[in-house]
């Protein structure tokens, strides 16, 4: 049996990934995801998703803004996902929450949602989501998926403890649709392995012709500044000389020329920023390559990202980890076909978010 996936804000296709790489066999019969269509609005980031997910369909991919997208030409699905934009949930900024140009993207998964009814989806958004607005936010888009036909459960996850070798936390919301009575289980690795910064980019060795793998041009401030700085230490915390300390007022982020700790997973990957955040090696005197943070990111070296380099660092950093998302897929996969698999409680409160069934049919 094969779910047809669509997609919302798909990014480069780390969600996509593990989609279409998530297979479970029960009682003779195979359970597989398949792509259908994707839209995102940055041209690399949809090349570089032809590229690996599609590349026999790039006309599946539709490149173009959400709001200015036609649902009514989609093709039908059977599955959806969207990594809805988190630029306004996020606990760096301002936390603009529903206020914020981002915030409301939400609402065209919802539109999705309503038109084709598929028989899950799976929404991924930052940690910060939970908190933004009070909690009104969270609040607000639990209720609006429940209230399309939906059996949902969030979860803050960790995925350093889904064999990503990072610290990246978000909530992911996996909904089953309400006739179809399942409930999906949150997975758990019984006998997952934390995997290290120096073992997920040493091993193995990255090829000399791998992609995206340039080295960022280091000044020689730079390159000073980090022969002070010991591995998981950051500008503020290692001991420099005056000259190389960072004249900065109020707020000192801990991801300012932090080095990696080679014995702990990666901190988290991001997709933008300026000096000072581009995850520094542990041992030698510059940042991370491309390919080096895709690494971490769980992308495979066969994994090419399209677009300049500054682009890639982008669509590496907002992307999901592809072997966690695998992980997930897997786990919706088994529900369906009536498969156990260990679990755990989800580690959201849902009754903070939920509205009591006679609140909701007095609205």
């Amino acid at each position: 049996m094969n779910f047809r996936l669509g997609e919302l804000f798909c990014g480069p296709g780390g969600i996509a990934w593990g989609a279409i790489n998530a297979k479970i066999k029960n009682n003779g019969i195979q359970y597989t995801i398949s792509h259908e269509w994707a839209n995102d609005y940055d041209k690399d980031t949809c090349e570089t998703y032809v590229k690996n997910i599609c590349p026999s369909k790039p006309k599946t991919v539709i490149c173009k803004d959400v709001r200015k997208l036609d649902i009514r030409k989609l093709s039908d699905i059977d599955a959806f996902a969207f990594g809805f934009p988190c630029n306004d949930f996020s606990i760096v900024g301002e936390q603009k929450g529903m206020e914020g140009v981002y915030g409301p993207l939400y609402s065209y998964g919802i539109k999705i949602l309503k038109k084709f009814q598929p028989k899950w989806f799976l929404a991924e958004n930052v940690g910060g989501l939970k908190t933004a607005n009070d909690g009104k936010s969270f609040q607000k888009i639990i209720n609006e998926l429940i209230d399309t036909g939906y059996n949902v459960v969030p979860h803050l996850y960790k995925f350093e403890n889904y064999e990503v070798p990072q610290a990246r936390h978000r909530i992911i919301i996996v909904g089953f649709r309400n006739d179809l009575n399942l409930s999906f289980g949150v997975p758990i690795l019984t006998n997952n392995r934390i995997i290290t910064a120096k073992e997920a980019i040493e091993n193995p060795p990255i090829s000399l012709d791998a992609s995206n793998n340039e080295l960022t041009k280091q000044s020689e401030n730079v390159i000073d500044r980090l022969k002070f700085i010991k591995p998981g230490e950051n500008a503020f915390t290692a001991n420099l000389p005056e000259h190389l300390k960072l004249n900065v007022k109020g707020a000192q982020i801990s991801q300012i020329y932090k080095r990696l700790d080679p014995n702990k997973p990666a901190y988290t990957v991001t997709g933008s920023g300026g000096g000072g955040t581009h995850i520094y090696h542990w041992l030698e005197n510059r940042a991370l390559t491309n390919r080096e943070r895709a690494r971490l990111q769980t992308f495979p070296d066969t994994f090419e990202f399209c677009g300049s380099k500054e682009s890639v660092r982008k669509q590496i950093g907002m992307a999901v980890p592809p072997k966690g998302a695998k992980i997930i897929f897997e786990a919706i996969l088994k529900t369906y076909a009536g498969v156990k698999y260990e679990t755990v409680e989800p580690n959201i409160t849902f009754e903070n978010y939920v509205k009591p069934l006679q609140e909701s049919l007095m609205l």
